[in-house]
């Protein structure tokens, strides 16, 4: 259940595949968080106003431990639980966490959505789990899972939705303008389909507080955060975006038509000087969506 911050298509049906190679995704997850740190780091000060004091974190979905680095760093003593279904994400969160001296209040569990997340020592005061509860077929039960293991008083962070990200100018001067926005249609139409591919697969009216309510906590917040990158972009930043659309332009291949398809090929030709490679006009803006419930004092 690694977490995402945009979807990467060859690990969204990851609850139905066992081919995944996740040893050869870690480079692309490391490079997505930590380009998207500002925005991390907006959400876990909003999130220290709610929980200012955690003693249990559980990061839910924590693929390499990136984000569980961040929550390290924002709250210093917390022990931090980082849960994922694949050992090879998990042998990179124990790494990254030795390398930024947090070894002794890290540990790590196997776990799977919605089966829950084992026996943790004690209660956790915070779970987080970002872009990873749409992945699982039956969300509610996702979110109840999350849910139990928290503390009276605790509280659930679910990063679900947002806006579209935008990298590009409407009209790149060749082809037809609004490329990104074809491509969302497509991304929507592909998403709404590997949801009802999900085993136990179960359609929500996608209302995240009232979800949360189902789950028996108390809606406590709903903020977006921002990640605002402008051109022109470092070399990392533009690595992500090539990486983007060369994962759309695989995925979308067949409901691209000619014209869109011969646009991405040229985006992604780096000897061409209007290519992804070389535009001065490449930037980064994403919204993601954070929504918090608090499990009631018993």
């Amino acid at each position: 259940m690694a977490h995402q911050h945009r979807h990467t298509h060859e690990h969204a049906d990851a609850h139905d595949r066992g081919d995944i190679d996740f040893g050869k995704m870690i480079p692309m997850l490391e490079g997505q968080a930590e380009l998207f740190a500002p925005l991390y780091a907006d959400a876990l000060a909003w999130l220290h106003r709610q929980q200012p004091e955690p003693g249990l974190i559980v990061d839910a979905g924590c693929g390499p431990g990136i984000i569980s680095g961040f929550f390290a760093e924002a709250f210093p003593v917390a022990r931090i639980v980082a849960a994922d279904s694949s050992p090879a994400l998990l042998e990179r969160a124990r790494e990254n966490a030795e390398r930024l001296g947090n070894a002794d209040r890290f540990s790590t569990v196997e776990a799977e959505l919605p089966d829950g997340l084992g026996e943790l020592e004690y209660p956790a005061d915070l779970v987080w789990s970002s872009r990873v509860v749409h992945h699982v077929g039956d969300q509610r039960a996702a979110l109840a899972a999350l849910a139990a293991v928290l503390a009276p008083g605790g509280t659930l962070a679910v990063m679900e939705g947002g806006l579209p990200e935008r990298n590009l100018p409407r009209d790149l001067g060749f082809g037809r303008p609004g490329l990104e926005t074809r491509m969302d249609l497509i991304e929507q139409s592909w998403f709404s389909e590997m949801r009802t591919t999900l085993r136990g697969h179960v359609r929500e009216t996608e209302d995240w507080p009232a979800l949360l309510t189902a789950a028996g906590l108390r809606p406590s917040g709903t903020r977006s955060f921002l990640l605002d990158l402008p051109a022109p972009l470092t070399d990392e930043a533009r690595a992500y975006v090539i990486g983007v659309f060369d994962r759309r332009r695989t995925m979308f291949a067949d409901e691209l038509d000619a014209d869109d398809r011969a646009t991405l090929d040229r985006l992604l030709d780096p000897d061409d000087k209007a290519s992804l490679h070389h535009r001065p006009d490449l930037f980064v803006l994403a919204t993601h969506t954070l929504y918090t419930g608090t499990k009631p004092n018993e």
